[in-house]
């Protein structure tokens, strides 16, 4: 970005510094009142990993349900649901509620629930772990009463709502940083890299990364516990939506920028300096911090890059069919994503 529009933006922060903004999404305090009791959010230090594993062999891919993905179709939410508490922090409408087997579930509304069931499956299959969830089309919550996300509420009654809980045995335990963890330099980090770039997952922070203790196998877990703010443009604007869950911007947008006979740069996450300009240089925090985060999907092997594209290319065409019926896509959205999506496994598999 040139220098006399950075100069123009930090200016007319300045200039309107007292007054707040909040149109687009940012990223609000945890309180130790609102955080779950069960989950620590603290970053790992070093000396706190024991046994970590970020990837597994998925074995026969071609045998995956990914409609009903990990859990299975067993494993759904069933109901009648009853509504326990909101979560109030960060963007996204979230509550906890009890099902008819008495399994508590995390439920996520507006538009980070399809994309990201959407975005586990995918990642499921290709190795990574990720949490149980399931997208329910409507849903009846009795007893629920939300600050935010009124507009998702009709009554009691639900939409397009996802339903995630971590498997049995599992729980949060640490959040984990991309810049410092045990698998830099890894052919999986670097896979998970390029499934960030392919998903166009942008909201990157350090603090969406989880690590579950695995208590029946004694080992620490490495996922991305919140992979919503996917398949729509590569980086936020203040727009929030075309920035995700959007069929037509994720036609649209870029996939591999450049390449060397070494390494493969990819569109995301990438930089928004339009996103100072629809802010008047408000967002200039969220702008530097999404700077940031931009290395995440630059300078990756090619090796690496073509072995995540050669798994993902083991998943059939009826496969990622399915993983977007997951997210209650209609048949017209459904192809759409499912062309892009294989039209960019084809291209990891040309590097």
């Amino acid at each position: 970005m040139p220098r006399r529009h950075l100069r123009c933006a930090l200016l007319l922060l300045l200039l309107f510094s007292t007054v707040p903004l909040r149109t687009f999404a940012q990223d609000a305090p945890v309180t130790a009142k609102e955080a779950d009791s069960n989950d620590n959010d603290a970053l790992v230090r070093p000396e706190q990993i024991h046994n970590p594993i970020l990837w597994h062999d998925p074995g026969d891919m071609a045998s995956l349900d990914l409609f009903f993905g990990q859990g299975g179709k067993k494993g759904q939410p069933a109901a009648p649901f009853t509504f326990e508490k909101e979560i109030r922090r960060q963007s996204t409408p979230k509550f906890d509620a009890r099902d008819a087997r008495g399994k508590k579930w995390r439920v996520k509304l507006g538009h980070e629930a399809r994309p990201e069931v959407v975005s586990s499956r995918l990642l499921w299959a290709a190795g990574y772990f990720a949490s149980d969830d399931y997208v329910l089309p409507s849903a009846e919550i009795s007893g629920i009463h939300m600050h935010r996300g009124k507009k998702y509420i009709q009554g009691e009654r639900i939409t397009d709502a996802r339903f995630a809980r971590k498997p049995s045995g599992q729980k949060k335990v640490y959040t984990w940083r991309w810049k410092e963890n045990p698998f830099i330099g890894t052919r999986e980090l670097n896979g998970l890299r390029v499934m960030m770039a392919l998903l166009n997952s942008w909201d990157l922070k350090d603090e969406n990364n989880a690590i579950f203790y695995d208590e029946k196998n004694d080992r620490q877990i490495f996922l991305i516990s919140d992979i919503g703010t996917t398949f729509g443009r590569t980086g936020l604007h203040f727009t929030n939506g075309p920035s995700k869950d959007n069929v037509k911007a994720y036609v649209a947008s870029k996939f591999i920028l450049r390449t060397t006979e070494t390494t493969v740069d990819f569109a995301t996450p990438s930089r928004t300096p339009s996103l100072l300009f629809e802010t008047l240089g408000f967002g200039i925090k969220q702008y530097l911090r999404r700077n940031g985060m931009v290395w995440i999907g630059r300078d990756i092997p090619r090796q690496d890059a073509h072995w995540i594209g050669t798994l993902l290319g083991r998943l059939s065409h009826r496969q990622l069919v399915d993983a977007f019926r997951a997210g209650n896509y209609s048949p017209g959205e459904i192809d759409q994503f499912v062309k892009v999506v294989e039209q960019r496994i084809a291209e990891l598999k040309a590097l």
